[in-house]
């Protein structure tokens, strides 16, 4: 059977495609076991039908208006201060990429938020083997199936450039950055965080140097995505200043940074966009850090340093403020502290996998566990307990496990659904997110 017939027997009367167009005649599959198929196509269709069920979501979402888009002019907007009061979630959507994103959706429809973002970073591309394409088909499909409606933000996050590859070699190691900036564009990823935070240099006397080849490796990635950018669509650009998991940044690097930007940018590319963003560290790290009983070390979040960072981002370079990573695995009473400090944006991820593995059927966490025993043994140091060395490799197996954990089904995957839906719940309404469809409405 061919791609073509295949997705002809899936859609029926409801939808047909001639002359390389799609048309709708029943919006009711999209809310169907249909989408479920498309989406399941997309990610583990024969090449052929892989390709022809992604166009097809796509298609389907311009047909009702669940498009990629950009978040750009609304953090330029709270830049402004014509907004303000919350702080937009970017969740990182790592295993069962499906049923997360469809509880993410519910979310959204129940509470009236449109201001969220579904993100992965370039290593986690690699590990989740979830490349740009069947990221934004997956998204988007869940997106359809709960029957959301509006601008999906989908987000590049920590397109990260490796600082020890750029010592080495500086050129083939920036160039993998741009080369994913041009394949998660053209699949649809209007919203890129560049990371060349790794390449701060903190041997030089002054902040402008320290930060430089930061600034510099930044504006030549930007301007490469600005090259890409399809007609009409400026993508929401992000930077950093601190790697997550060192020292907690100040305002003068912020000012070193942003000013050797701008500088730069202005002398590179005369009248070109910047930044929308900055990404600081204020005490968290990517995962938290677990100790020998498995547990998470309290972490000492200076809450301080944030809101000064973001108003000095937002005061003087009409940005929308702050980005705060590393904050899944935070208690739950901090997360209300980032909408009154005015913190622009709150990264989540290793909390949702620690659900993963929590409530996934036991049989499948110990063949996983088994399989992270022999492929991951190098990663293993010395004093690690069982419980460090799984926790902080696990996440390594949701690329080799991803048929298998799509599969999951019963009352494992209920009780999943239950539990997102819970912590989506929460997080969106500490994180005031509520009521923000109407931001984006306006602005985007």
């Amino acid at each position: 059977m061919t791609p073509h017939a295949t997705l002809d027997r899936l859609l029926g009367r409801a939808a047909s495609i001639s002359g390389g167009r799609l048309s709708l005649r029943d919006p009711a599959i999209l809310a169907s076991a249909t989408m479920d198929d498309l989406a399941r196509l997309a990610v583990f269709g024969e090449s052929g039908e892989k390709d022809w069920a992604r166009w097809t979501i796509w298609e389907l979402g311009q047909s009702v208006g669940v498009r990629a888009a950009s978040i750009h002019d609304l953090y330029l907007a709270r830049g402004r201060a014509e907004i303000h009061g919350f702080t937009v979630p970017a969740i990182n959507v790592r295993g069962m990429a499906y049923d997360t994103a469809r509880s993410v959706f519910r979310t959204a429809i129940k509470l009236k938020a449109g201001a969220f973002l579904l993100e992965i970073a370039r290593s986690e591309i690699a590990y989740t083997d979830q490349r740009p394409a069947e990221y934004v088909a997956v998204m988007l499909a869940a997106a359809l199936r709960e029957g959301f409606r509006g601008p999906v933000f989908i987000q590049g996050d920590h397109f990260q450039v490796n600082a020890k590859k750029f010592a080495t070699d500086p050129v083939p190691e920036v160039d993998g950055v741009k080369q994913l900036a041009r394949e998660a564009i053209a699949a649809g990823f209007l919203n890129i965080d560049i990371d060349t935070s790794t390449l701060v240099d903190l041997q030089h006397d002054t902040l402008d140097a320290q930060q430089r080849l930061n600034y510099e490796v930044g504006v030549d990635i930007s301007t490469h995505v600005r090259s890409l950018e399809p007609k009409g669509v400026t993508i929401s650009l992000g930077g950093e200043i601190g790697e997550v998991g060192t020292s907690n940044s100040t305002v003068s690097e912020l000012r070193a940074f942003m000013d050797g930007y701008n500088r730069t940018l202005a002398a590179k590319a005369p009248g070109a966009v910047g930044l929308s963003k900055i990404s600081v560290q204020s005490g968290t790290s990517h995962g938290g850090v677990v100790l020998a009983d498995g547990s998470i070390k309290d972490v000492k979040l200076d809450l301080n340093t944030l809101e000064e960072l973001g108003k000095v981002a937002r005061a003087e370079y009409g940005l929308a403020g702050a980005v705060q990573h590393g904050a899944s695995t935070l208690p739950d009473a901090a997360f209300h502290n980032f909408p009154r400090t005015e913190t622009a944006e709150i990264h989540l991820a290793t909390g949702f996998q620690n659900m993963l593995y929590d409530l996934m059927p036991p049989a499948l966490r110990e063949e996983i566990y088994a399989w992270l025993r022999t492929n991951a043994a190098q990663e293993r140091k010395p004093a690690d307990t069982d419980e460090q060395f799984f926790y902080k490799t696990r996440k390594k197996a949701l690329g080799p496990f991803k048929r298998q954990l799509w599969a999951i089904d019963g009352e494992a995957r209920a009780a999943l659904a239950r539990a997102y839906d819970r912590k989506f719940e929460f997080l969106f309404t500490q994180l005031g997110a509520l009521g923000t469809a109407a931001h984006v409405e306006r602005f985007v």
